[in-house]
């Protein structure tokens, strides 16, 4: 065999052992095209981390479900754009704050985060955006298709009548509670040891004694920023107090501290990090003054005795609560506590206060409590009592109690239902191809085999 043939076939052995070796370690492929899109074995990867690190459990296996998902992603981006919808820079970087401190918190720090992703936090922070866009982009399109739903009462009684009894959703228990709270008194001398500490810190600061951040890990009181220094995160004015933001947004030098600024969560300091357009990015020191026994005391006192004057029918629960409570979030409501999770003044045991669920469990509905300590939601030490204002007990769904309840479900009904039409029709419509090592899936919509 001459020299040349030998070196021909010595080459070609080399490549076919090179694809073959390739072949079992791809570092990535093309796995599904969606129009004239590609999903790459890469992007399916990362969102498997993604949610493996965010303690998702998919409903089959990640490599069916998850290609599905960016599937369904871009038929919605495509018609996105043919609709000519749009996100705006400031819900991006609001979305993208949010999920980048909320990795910087859960895994520690900035460091933390690049080594467990593998990536800078540039890097991370641009396939953030890129994710924020696609996902808000999505749901503005889903609700364009669905903004015309409506329910009518007779569908509403239709659907529950249909409704195998098996079936019937299960309400559980909720109650609807009134709360005044008093602040017990703080002297001059508490706060003034609180500014003066806080003067300190700023003092030890400019010299360059100490690190603002170091400070911040070993006093601030607000704890879940002081693990990070301080720091906020990137937010805009309005997410922060008014007081807070007026001073954290006019600072301009990084090597400065602000004066100290008083807010409804105690005294601050405050140091930019950066800004960037209307966004910024500050740490800051909390301290709050320590409420005495005696006065905690003097404060339970007071409300012992308001509260027996409400069970002697002087003054009504709702009049108390608007003229007495300090709490300016139910205050002008008559006391009612509002539940954040749902916009009523249902709560289920469980989304109600600790130490107020833990009263509440024991009362009578119309009783008024015995006075009580609690952490109110801006972290402060404050002496409450709650009136049990109703009570619905754990129960299966029925239209007189639950109407809302079920007109919501069948209000979801009929969304879906408009969205899973619209995709088997966008399914049939679009050129979709999935290799063939990736089809042995049972998919959700089966329309992407044609």
């Amino acid at each position: 065999m001459s020299l040349k043939i030998r070196i021909l076939l010595w080459c070609a052995l080399c490549v076919w052992s090179v694809n073959g070796y390739a072949q079992d370690n791809v570092i990535d492929e093309v796995v599904w095209v969606v129009g004239d899109e590609a999903i790459m074995k890469s992007q399916v990867e990362e969102e498997r981390i993604r949610a493996q690190y965010e303690g998702r459990r998919f409903d089959g296996d990640p490599y069916c479900v998850i290609p599905e998902e960016l599937a369904l992603q871009k038929l919605f981006l495509h018609q996105a754009a043919i609709d000519s919808i749009e996100v705006t820079d400031a819900e991006l970087m609001s979305q993208v704050d949010r999920q980048m401190n909320y990795y910087i918190n859960q895994l520690g720090s900035k460091e933390k985060m690049e080594e467990y992703f593998q990536k800078t936090q540039l890097q991370i922070r641009e396939e953030l955006r890129e994710l924020a866009r696609n996902n808000l982009t999505m749901q503005k399109m889903q609700r364009k298709l669905m903004e015309n739903v409506k329910v009518t009462p007779a569908e509403v009684r239709r659907y529950f009548k249909n409704l195998p009894i098996d079936s019937i959703p299960y309400i559980p228990t909720q109650v609807e509670v009134q709360i005044i709270t008093i602040e017990p008194n703080i002297p001059n001398e508490e706060i003034d040891r609180v500014k003066a500490r806080l003067r300190e810190f700023t003092e030890r600061i400019v010299t360059g004694e100490t690190q603002f951040s170091t400070l911040a890990l070993l006093y601030s009181e607000d704890k879940a920023s002081a693990v990070h220094g301080g720091e906020l995160g990137f937010k805009g004015k309005g997410e922060y107090v008014p007081e807070f933001a007026n001073v954290a947004f006019n600072l301009n030098d990084p090597k400065k501290v602000s004066k100290i600024v008083e807010t409804e969560f105690g005294y601050h300091i405050i140091q930019l990090i950066e800004k960037r357009g209307d966004r910024a990015n500050v740490r800051h020191i909390l301290l709050k003054p320590q409420v005495a026994e005696e006065d905690l005391m003097a404060s339970l006192s007071r409300l012992d005795s308001i509260a027996d004057d409400i069970r002697n029918a002087k003054f009504t629960f709702e009049e108390g609560a608007t003229h007495i409570s300090s709490d300016k979030d139910t205050r002008m409501n008559k006391g009612l506590m509002p539940n954040p999770m749902n916009g009523t003044s249902k709560f289920e045991m469980q989304e109600l206060p600790q130490e107020v669920a833990r009263v509440v469990d024991k009362m009578n509905v119309n009783e008024v409590s015995e006075p009580f300590i609690m952490i109110n939601s801006k972290g402060k030490e404050v002496c409450a009592i709650v009136k049990l204002k109703s009570r619905i007990k754990g129960h299966k769904a029925t239209l007189a109690e639950d109407f809302q309840a079920m007109k919501e479900v069948v209000l979801l009904k009929k969304q879906q239902e408009i969205l899973n039409k619209w995709i088997v029709e966008k399914q049939k419509s679009t050129y979709i191809r999935i290799n063939e090592k990736w089809r042995n899936c049972e998919f959700k919509y089966p329309g992407w085999i044609h």
